[in-house]
């Protein structure tokens, strides 16, 4: 590769490096465990080396609050199965309500939000902690109790967050998707898991555009028996009412003291989904001690994050970002969230938001900045970003020119965090560093305590080539397990068929000379718009639904840097023809039962599928195809029922590459 001679776009300074959490860690080795580190990468290789000793390090160093100690740390450095810190009896939620707790400080800003249906405004570190109270004491007054499941409906605002940290503080399994989920995509995820109370708003305004979701809500409280209270948010309608739902209002009102139910280490603490492209979504499990020391780890070591931060990554319920910004809280930082579209009225909205709330870690998806980038958006000309010390990126590759633009149209003085991890692990396989020299394209380095490899198809660990993604250790935020999956079978079968004990992602990655890495985009089927995962077959269930459709082949074309492109082909019943009216009508089929992020770029009408002789759609030949790869490297005629149906994919792809080239 021809970037090793590049200069960085971005250095800290000394003073920097003496300021930062991480650098205070290393200086933390050397006097308590006269370990001395003489560079980032120095330290990456001790921490996959030394994996117990480094995670106990991360654990004494934040002085993790448990009531009863572990009796060893990791019982075998194995895939799946490893179990971390046994003995250990903790809460989440009660090392986060150890910041702010005297009164001065109680008054300091906890969350700060603003939506399109409400203004700024701040919720203070006293006011939070009282009302997860007072949530957490109605919760187990309807009987919740450790392991029950609760389920949100909600987007991204405050009574979000005090909902899960309620759920978190008593032990209850929280899931959340995101009110742009239509019922069917909804029920795909909390129908596998049983929930006994559900959160839910009346509606929400995105776009300037108001959409009711109380008949939604009702839908979902039919079809899911488990349900036995509901609790309303009254979001768009004040005067909003569901027959048998509670009021929010009336879960914040008491006066209760915090309790903490104490777990293990690996009790469940949510349930998160895949994407769904080979079936129903998978529910994956994380708990709350792997979550804990990757929230501290990852937000404090690598992102530089602390008392003194107001931290926003722009995100929906739905996507695992939202997540890791709510566990921001672990580090005494406030949190900044808006719930909107990003859009509207213009792209200049989120910036004017970081002034508002005065931030100093801004992060949304790769696309947001590409589309900042193209429209010729530019902050520092708009707003004091003067403020702002990071900026991050993740959710698909970010080009090494919309690196420029952060650094020409925001400033020089700040750190461009990009990173990549996943639902899956809850954590960044490789990311940020704020001791590290960034180069454009480029993510600083691999994460602390992460044996993440690039890897030819027979393991070989691979320097400046595109691999596999592969983790080649256990990880404390790995899933516990899948939800309904009591041997471990689709858990193992998601992950280490390819490479057995090791975790392969699904990322195409290479790992520079210097210790950096690019992200090439998904090596799987896996769709990845803006940042959200999701599965083709969601798609199928909706398009192959409609009378006009009698199969469908969707693909997402997110490699090397280009903005992603989704074309559906569709096969459709003679004598229908593909006009406007039946392309409006599968986008809103898509729109309707999935969500925005779900309709595809294009819809092209073709004579069939390409399928296997077994039946099953060939998704990763034919992407493989239109990315420009030759039809003897992606498919083997003998292994097709029908393998003259790849003759119009090799034209489509000759016609964009032409049309590319062209410019």
């Amino acid at each position: 590769m021809n970037d090793a001679a590049n200069a960085p776009l971005w250095s800290p300074t000394p003073e920097q490096i003496a300021r930062s959490r991480i650098h205070d860690f290393m200086q933390w080795l050397e006097v308590r465990k006269g370990l001395r580190f003489d560079d980032y990468n120095a330290l990456w290789q001790w921490s996959v080396d030394e994996l117990s000793a480094f995670w106990e390090c991360v654990w004494q160093y934040f002085d993790v609050k448990s009531s009863a100690p572990y009796t060893r740390v990791l019982d075998a450095e194995r895939m799946p199965g490893a179990t971390w810190f046994e003995g250990a009896r903790l809460n989440l939620a009660e090392q986060v309500f150890r910041f702010h707790e005297g009164q001065s400080d109680a008054d300091a800003p906890a969350i700060i939000a603003k939506s399109e249906t409400r203004p700024l405004s701040t919720m203070t570190w006293g006011e939070m902690k009282r009302q997860i109270a007072s949530v957490a004491a109605t919760l187990r007054d309807m009987g919740v109790e450790p392991g029950d499941r609760v389920v949100s409906y909600m987007p991204n605002i405050p009574e979000t967050v005090i909902a899960f940290y309620a759920c978190a503080s008593i032990g209850a399994v929280w899931s959340s998707c995101s009110p742009d989920m239509g019922t069917p995509s909804v029920l795909d995820r909390f129908g596998q898991i049983a929930p006994k109370v559900l959160f839910a708003v009346d509606g929400y305004r995105y776009g300037g555009k108001d959409f009711d979701r109380k008949e939604v809500v009702a839908s979902l409280a039919q079809a899911l028996p488990s349900v036995k209270h509901i609790v309303l948010l009254p979001y768009l309608d004040a005067g909003a009412r569901i027959d048998g739902a509670i009021p929010w209002a009336e879960t914040i009102g008491r006066e209760a003291v915090p309790a903490f139910e104490q777990l293990p280490f690996d009790h469940p603490l949510w349930i998160v989904y895949s994407s769904g492209t080979t079936g129903m979504p998978k529910p994956i499990v994380h708990g709350h001690g792997g979550v804990l020391l990757e929230g501290l780890k990852g937000h404090c070591l690598q992102l530089d994050m602390g008392e003194d931060d107001r931290f926003m990554w722009f995100t929906t319920t739905g996507w695992i970002m939202w997540n890791s910004q709510v566990t921001g809280l672990l580090t005494g930082s406030a949190i900044a969230i808006y719930d909107g579209n990003p859009g509207y009225p213009d792209l200049s909205c989120l910036w004017r938001f970081a002034e508002e709330a005065k931030l100093t870690m801004f992060g949304a998806g790769a696309a947001y900045f590409g589309n900042c980038m193209k429209a010729n958006i530019r902050p520092k000309e708009w707003v004091d970003t003067g403020r702002l010390r990071a900026i991050g990126s993740t959710g698909s590759p970010l080009p090494a020119e919309a690196f420029h633009w952060v650094y020409e149209e925001i400033g020089q003085h700040v750190l461009l965090a990009s990173i990549s991890g996943g639902t899956d692990i809850a954590a960044s396989f490789v990311g940020a560093s704020p001791i590290v020299p960034l180069h454009a394209g480029e993510m600083q380095c691999r994460g602390l305590g992460i044996a993440v490899y690039a890897v030819d198809e027979q393991g070989r660990a691979l320097v400046d080539e595109v691999g596999e993604l592969v983790v080649t250790k256990p990880m404390p935020s790995m899933p516990l397990y899948f939800w309904n999956d009591p041997e471990g079978r689709r858990y193992r079968e998601s992950y280490f068929d390819t490479y057995p004990g090791w975790w392969r992602h699904g990322d195409w990655l290479r790992i520079t000379p210097r210790g950096g890495a690019v992200i090439y985009g998904r090596s799987d089927t896996t769709i990845n718009r803006h940042g959200i995962r999701m599965g083709t077959s969601e798609i199928y269930r909706v398009v192959e639904n409609l009378p006009e459709v009698l199969d469908s082949l969707v693909v997402d074309l997110e490699y090397l840097g280009r903005e992603s492109y989704m074309p559906l082909f569709v096969v459709l019943r003679p004598g229908v023809v593909l006009d406007d009216a039946l392309r409006t009508r599968i986008n809103a089929a898509i729109r309707g039962s999935l969500s925005a992020r779900h309709v595809p770029n294009d819809i092209f009408a073709v004579s069939e599928i390409p399928r296997t002789l077994t039946g099953k759609k060939m998704e990763l030949p034919v992407k493989k195809l239109l990315l420009g790869m030759r039809v003897d490297e992606v498919a083997n005629p003998d292994a097709m029922s029908n393998p003259g149906s790849l003759a119009y994919y090799i034209d489509f792809a000759a016609q964009r590459q032409a049309a590319s080239a062209r410019g």
